[in-house]
């Protein structure tokens, strides 16, 4: 099953005295890449998140964000932090003293500095609350995957009808090529008459030329290597396991195989074809960018 790089899901559960909200997001990346933000309090849990997403996401560039709401305020402790407040309280004295300031500062006003307020919570079984918050995130992740899923199955759609498009210019190429041989072997006639007249025609020598040229242009080798590329292109868009990065591969020598029919083509039929197909190639190459 395809599945897009981007995705996002959300999840919230109150449970047990906590409130629980858990948002996941991604966008490409060419592996697992993992960012949380979350209250400094529960960072024990940013390690196990990013396992147990990690267990169900493969690609992309994560961003996480957890929140933890503790609805039982009895027990929390708030402390002053004196050594920090004394310390807030001599600097002003010192700006009052050195530039003849007025005093205006109390108590409200020192409590607005940082971390002059301590929050002291009672000790937290990690283990416990680490439960509710993979129940959380196991929803979001369900959300998040099945956006991506979603997602893939357009991705899996575009690319097949450009990989069927390739083919029928495949085809083309396939059924002109022999022509081209067939269209020079009597342009190559023609020529010679127009230069020796009716004199016999050395049929050997012609031959030789013809068969130089339908060597020089064969593409048979290519157009079966190229069809067999594509086939495996569509059995990838089948496959159950992420397969962003082998169809990145599979999609260059796709390119290649192009390439080298376009560095052969001696006629304007057939090198537009080509440019057809590495239009096509290119247009897959962008959208598997975005395939887990």
């Amino acid at each position: 099953m395809i599945k897009s790089m981007t995705g996002f899901g959300r999840a919230s559960e109150e449970i047990n005295g906590y409130v629980i909200s858990v948002e996941i997001k991604s966008v490409n990346h060419r592996y697992f890449e993992f960012n949380c933000r979350l209250p400094r309090q529960y960072g024990f849990a940013e390690e196990k998140l990013k396992s147990y997403i990690n267990s169900r996401v493969s690609r992309g560039k994560v961003d996480c964000f957890l929140s933890v709401e503790a609805l039982n305020t009895e027990a929390a402790d708030v402390v002053v932090n004196n050594t920090l407040a004394s310390a807030y309280v001599k600097a002003l004295k010192e700006l009052e003293a050195n530039y003849d300031l007025k005093c205006d500062y109390g108590a409200s006003s020192i409590s607005r500095y940082p971390d002059v307020f301590v929050v002291k919570k009672a000790d937290e079984d990690e283990e416990l609350l680490w439960s509710y918050i993979k129940k959380v995130a196991s929803d979001a992740v369900d959300k998040f995957i099945d956006m991506r899923t979603r997602e893939g199955e357009k991705l899996k759609t575009d690319v097949r009808s450009r990989a069927f498009a390739i083919l029928d210019n495949v085809a083309f190429v396939e059924i002109r090529s022999p022509e081209t041989v067939k269209e020079y072997n009597e342009k190559l006639r023609e020529r010679v008459h127009e230069l020796i007249g009716d004199v016999s025609l050395d049929e050997s020598r012609i031959i030789q030329e013809v068969a130089i040229l339908a060597d020089k242009v064969a593409v048979a080798e290519e157009t079966v290597r190229l069809r067999s590329h594509i086939e495996q292109l569509l059995s990838f868009l089948e496959s159950e396991e992420p397969i962003g990065r082998k169809m990145d591969f599979l999609v260059q020598e796709i390119n290649r195989e192009a390439n080298t029919i376009g560095s052969k083509a001696s006629d304007v039929e057939i090198a537009r074809r080509v440019v057809d197909i590495k239009a096509e190639v290119e247009k897959i190459r962008e959208q598997i960018q975005n395939i887990e």
